[in-house]
């Protein structure tokens, strides 16, 4: 008897009324698009016979393999704001659980491979520049230190689907921590499905908070935790100038990963309010926008576990408000030790005033200036290396509108004492110089599908899960896009 491809260990299928059996369509002509070796090898499965024909039909859902339990997930969600009481898994399927070597619990999950009980009419296929898209982006915020979900495969299938034109259809295997969601709650509280409700959180504490499991209040420890999560994460985000794009509550996860990477890009020229999303018409989810809208969606998870909180329902509104005021706290001290780092300042753990202060002013002559916001804080390193030119080459004839903030800051870096270099070396270390720029994403998406040329794609895949160590042959791909290229981009869902 053969060893499984998926050493499988599944637990979410096990838990009644949370999902629906459903098995993956059957495509054509399947071929590799992409297949993540090095995350295959740190799952612990043979990555040589999950990349060959045998793995090829397996992830292109053309062989259910050995030890799957495939399963439509539930859940409901708030999107734009308006409540949605059931969406669920409508192109995806949950393949089933493994243990990395670890023993960190893992999904492996497909996009795209089919119509499922809760597909609401959509045909549930994806196209290959949208999953593309998710595994340049989803191994790009990996490269930079930001839990996500990863994309292990990328398989074409040989169909072609209709969006705004035919494309060719493509199915994305997904690897994530979990793919519980706050709108998997809101799916049973929506439903007053209380017992449901207490067995997905059962579950969800058994998963990511272990150690609460034997607490009394091991319902508001849950938020707590997931709170704090998810305050991290978007200060994360907002350090490398990522905008997520579709803050749905069905978009965030109980284990703080980053998912679903639809119509999401990086700023370049720094302010608060861009938006990229084609549908994020009213600006809901621009760029700063995401910390206030984090705690939003946690808000709305409260009030799924209220019932379960405290049988008293005021005590429950009582305890949950305090956890979820307490997000923003949180949010801003990792956000402002980010930033930190990225300056080159040190740590202590305390929100000082003076050092917010300083960031603060740098991004708001960013703002005014249009500085990329990738550049503009990667160059400053140069400065302390006694190379301006660097700099002026990102502020141009607006680099004299740094001079004054240059100079409380170099005090500032002065008086921990470090040599400059090694302070240089630390900001290098922490502030990236390769993002998937938005100009280099599309290129290379466009000749996936319309060349079936993947070179493009390999190469810029390759410069952005290495962000940090400059390279005078990726030189260009560290430029920001002209006018022409940048004016008026948009990203779409990819549904």
């Amino acid at each position: 008897m053969s060893t499984p491809l998926f050493p499988f260990d599944n637990r979410y299928a096990q838990l009644d009324g949370l999902s629906l059996p459903w098995q993956p369509a059957s495509v054509p002509s399947p071929r590799w698009l992409r297949f993540n070796h090095a995350l295959a090898e740190s799952l612990g499965l043979d990555a040589a016979r999950l990349g060959s024909e045998e793995g090829l039909a397996v992830l292109a859902g053309n062989r259910v393999p050995d030890g799957a339990q495939p399963v439509a997930q539930a859940y409901a969600g708030h999107q734009f704001g308006g409540f949605s009481p059931q969406l669920g898994d409508g192109r995806a399927l949950l393949l089933g659980e493994i243990l990395d070597p670890q023993g960190q619990r893992r999904d492996i999950a497909f996009k795209g491979s089919g119509r499922t009980p809760f597909s609401r009419g959509g045909d549930g296929k994806a196209a290959v520049g949208p999953v593309l898209r998710e595994y340049l982006i989803s191994e790009a915020m990996h490269a930079l230190g930001i839990p996500t979900t990863r994309t292990l495969a990328a398989v074409a299938t040989g169909e072609t689907i209709s969006r705004e034109r035919p494309l060719p259809g493509a199915i994305l295997t997904r690897v994530a921590a979990s793919h519980i969601r706050v709108g998997s709650f809101q799916f049973f509280a929506a439903r007053g499905d209380t017992d449901r409700l207490r067995v997905l959180a059962d579950h969800a504490i058994e998963r990511h908070d272990p150690s609460l499991a034997a607490r009394d209040d091991r319902y508001l420890a849950l938020l707590d935790a997931v709170s704090a999560r998810q305050a991290k994460l978007v200060a994360q985000w907002m350090s490398v100038g990522f905008i997520h794009g579709v803050m749905n509550t069905d978009n965030m996860t109980v284990s703080g990963e980053t998912i679903d990477y639809g119509p999401c890009a990086f700023l370049e020229a720094y302010d608060p309010g861009t938006v990229f999303s084609s549908i994020d018409t009213h600006g809901r989810y621009a760029f700063g926008n995401q910390p206030g809208i984090a705690q939003w969606n946690l808000t709305r998870l409260a009030e799924t576990l209220l019932p379960l909180i405290d049988e008293d329902s005021e005590r429950a509104v009582l305890q949950a408000t305090q956890v979820i005021e307490g997000f923003a706290q949180r949010f801003s001290l990792h956000w402002l030790n980010l930033h930190r780092a990225k300056l080159g300042l040190r740590d202590d753990g305390a929100d000082d005033e003076e050092d917010r202060a300083l960031v603060n002013e740098l991004l708001g002559l960013m703002h005014a200036h249009k500085i990329d916001f990738t550049l503009g804080f990667r160059r400053l390193s140069a400065v302390l290396r006694g190379q301006p030119d660097a700099l002026h080459a990102v502020w141009g004839q607006d680099a004299a509108a740094l001079d004054g903030w240059r100079v409380r800051w170099q005090a500032r870096v002065a008086a921990s004492g470090e040599p400059a270099a090694e302070t240089a070396d630390r900001m290098d270390a922490t502030n990236p110089l390769y993002i998937p720029r938005n100009h280099l994403v599309e290129n290379a998406l466009d000749a996936a599908v319309d060349d079936k040329d993947l070179r493009p794609f390999e190469k810029l895949l390759a410069i952005v899960t290495d962000p940090f160590s400059e390279r005078s042959a990726d030189a260009r791909a560290a430029l920001p896009g002209t006018p022409e290229q940048t004016f008026g981009y948009r990203t779409f869902c990819g549904t």
